[in-house]
């Protein structure tokens, strides 16, 4: 069994309707917090309580793989600290349930500067995060990789996953307002603006259920892993790709040019095709999973 928590934030959302068909790596117990939960979710809050042994599915996750995607992504420092809290309540579920691994949401945010022209973030390079949520996940990663882990040893294994942006909950397609044009910082030589990594939804979805299996298949699993499709893409040409109209403005001087991550070793791990990161493929996604309410022009 699965346990994905924070089913009801946007990553969440995104797994929910994709994996409720068809496409689940086999039985999924989905954590939320609050009141107006579906039936058979299991409510739990994370940052209160401690996790619910007694709970019916508590004995099937032995030997099973918790999905943490729970965290805070706005808020001042003290805020951000929750990531690190969520984090650390999802490793240590695992080790009572005897699962046999954790997935942590990280984020290419732990990198912090831009790429320069043509490189690629690669997970050996030294994280270097620029702001409050970047170093709560550094922070996050460091302590659950002080936690004893190793499947070998009858505790869970622990890979962070560094996602970069993920088309419809991210800022950009995710925030497009109908009839109001986005405006993008302009980049000297790049037409369609700043350059970032991203991934589908679907193509999230498909990965994480690609790295569940891997998992329930004995594979040995990195501690850490870029999540994002190969190459970077152009603001601009997303934004076109999704019928919404944008335009430059001012001139920023701390804008980012690119921020790009390798992704050598999920190819190694999930391979993808260079198509899943064309903007047109990623905007498909979206509408595929009635993600586009904005009514963006060509919608």
């Amino acid at each position: 069994m699965i346990c994905v928590m924070g089913a009801a934030g946007r990553l969440g959302r995104i797994l929910n309707a994709v994996w409720r068909g068809r496409d689940a790596p086999g039985p999924v117990l989905w954590q939320g917090r609050g009141p107006g939960l579906p039936p058979g979710w299991l409510g739990w809050d994370v940052l209160r309580e401690d996790w619910p042994a007694g709970h019916p599915a508590a004995a099937a996750l032995r030997d099973g793989i918790f999905l943490c995607l729970s965290g805070v992504t706005r808020g001042d420092a003290a805020a951000m600290t929750q990531n690190v809290t969520l984090a650390l309540a999802a490793c240590d579920a695992a080790r009572r349930c005897g699962a046999r691994h954790v997935f942590l949401c990280s984020s290419a945010a732990v990198y912090g500067a831009g790429t320069p022209a043509g490189g690629a973030f690669a997970e050996t390079d030294a994280p270097a995060p620029t702001s409050d949520y970047g170093r709560a996940k550094v922070e996050m990663e460091r302590l659950a990789f002080s936690l004893p882990a190793g499947a070998g040893a009858g505790l869970p294994g622990i890979t962070a996953l560094r996602i970069g942006n993920v088309l419809g909950a991210d800022s950009l397609i995710g925030g497009m307002v109908p009839n109001r044009p986005v405006i993008l910082d302009p980049v000297a030589g790049q037409a369609g603006g700043p350059v970032r990594s991203y991934i589908g939804p679907a193509t999230l979805a498909h990965v994480l259920r690609a790295l569940c299996d891997r998992v329930q298949a004995g594979a040995e699993m990195p501690k850490l892993l870029n999540i994002a499709a190969p190459g970077g893409v152009a603001m601009g040409d997303l934004l076109d790709a999704a019928g919404q109209d944008w335009r430059f403005g001012p001139e920023n001087p701390q804008v980012l040019p690119r921020v790009v991550l390798q992704t050598t070793a999920l190819q190694a791990c999930v391979p993808l095709p260079a198509t899943a990161a064309s903007p047109a493929a990623m905007v498909a996604e979206w509408r595929g999973l009635g993600m586009d309410q904005t009514g963006a022009r060509g919608a």
